[in-house]
């Protein structure tokens, strides 16, 4: 028996190590500086680009919707990677992966090979966050990065702007997150910019019968059609929250109470008759720390989807590629930089 228990204990202890939970300090003696330099060079970054914040924030969110929060939305094509950035919830939208390769290099420097590309997402996220005037969490680390991406499982999973209330509540409910974690993390909405084709649509022949979407604000509307004429180019940007766009506050939620929540899927949350959604904006409108609790916990349960920890996966070097390749890095940061729609999906 004793021979058996042993065995037991070192097939248990192996399994503790490849599936070890994250913490709140696995780099205090690795790395005890990393959320400061992380920090650094997000306040840097947002002195030329103000919509930094949001663009981070929202890498975050559409690397946890595929695989889990692995880092594999960085990964550019290779010999051996299909990139999600290609995916219909990322083409031409996303951007900030260059500062996510800054902040890569700043921290190689201090720290080598310690901190994975899926953790600097989760820290920049929250720093991003705050810096912005919102709510600070404790950030769960210890993630480690993918060898592979999925373009296949980003088109299924990732949420769009013209998405309806029961689609986002599907495509959350498969990450195991609920109605108040959908509208509290929409409310990430609350700083950023929108490219006119993500929400144009609702302008000009919604349903197919030359009329505009109906929940939309009249006053609102007008205003819209300014910034994105009809039969023009898609790629004007507007606020995303049109009264502090680029602080992190619950205003959001008045927005969709007042029907001047910008995407057709920001608006969905207030305007789909007799959803549960309505009484989380209500709540969220009306009592900003109750908004600033929940987003903080949802961000932190929305981390925790399923990461790589212990022995699985690697610490990349470079974020757009996986060690010992020749993946496209710079090609990816520069598409980035090309990158204008600063939209988040969720």
């Amino acid at each position: 028996m004793g021979a058996v228990w042993g065995t037991i204990f070192v097939v248990l202890a192996a399994i503790s190590v490849t599936h070890a939970q994250l913490s709140p300090t696995f780099y205090d003696e690795t790395c005890p500086n990393v959320t400061d330099i992380v920090s650094g060079v997000i306040q840097n970054a947002s002195q030329s680009d103000p919509r930094i914040g949001a663009s981070l924030i929202r890498l975050h969110f559409h690397d946890c919707f595929v695989q889990g929060c692995d880092a594999s939305l960085l990964l550019n094509d290779s010999a051996t990677i299909v990139s999600e950035q290609q995916a219909l919830g990322n083409n031409n939208s996303i951007r900030g992966l260059d500062v996510v390769n800054n902040i890569k290099s700043a921290l190689e420097s201090s720290c080598p090979n310690t901190v994975s590309c899926a953790d600097i997402l989760a820290i920049a996220a929250q720093s991003s966050v705050v810096l912005a005037g919102g709510p600070s969490w404790t950030v769960q680390l210890g993630r480690r990065d993918s060898l592979t991406a999925n373009l296949t499982l980003a088109n299924l999973n990732l949420p769009g702007p013209n998405s309806t209330l029961e689609t986002l509540k599907d495509r959350f409910s498969v990450q195991g997150l609920n109605a108040t974690d959908l509208v509290a993390l929409s409310g990430a909405h609350t700083f950023g910019r929108a490219q006119c084709s993500t929400f144009v649509n609702r302008l000009y022949n919604f349903s197919g019968d030359g009329n505009p979407d109906s929940t939309l604000n009249t006053t609102y509307l007008a205003t819209l059609r300014q910034i994105c004429p009809q039969n023009a180019g898609g790629t004007n940007l507007t606020n995303l929250d049109l009264t502090t766009a680029d602080t992190f506050d619950k205003n959001y939620y008045s927005n969709l109470q007042l029907q001047n929540g910008l995407l057709f899927s920001d608006q969905v949350l207030f305007s789909t008759s007799g959803a549960d959604t309505i009484a989380i904006v209500n709540n969220f409108s009306s009592n900003q720390t109750a908004f600033f609790e929940a987003f903080a916990a949802s961000m932190i349960k929305m981390g925790n989807i399923n990461p790589l920890t212990g022995t699985q996966g690697e610490i990349r070097t470079q974020c757009n590629a996986v060690n010992g390749a020749s993946g496209l890095i710079m090609g990816g940061v520069a598409s980035a930089k090309s990158q204008d729609a600063s939209v988040s999906s969720i």
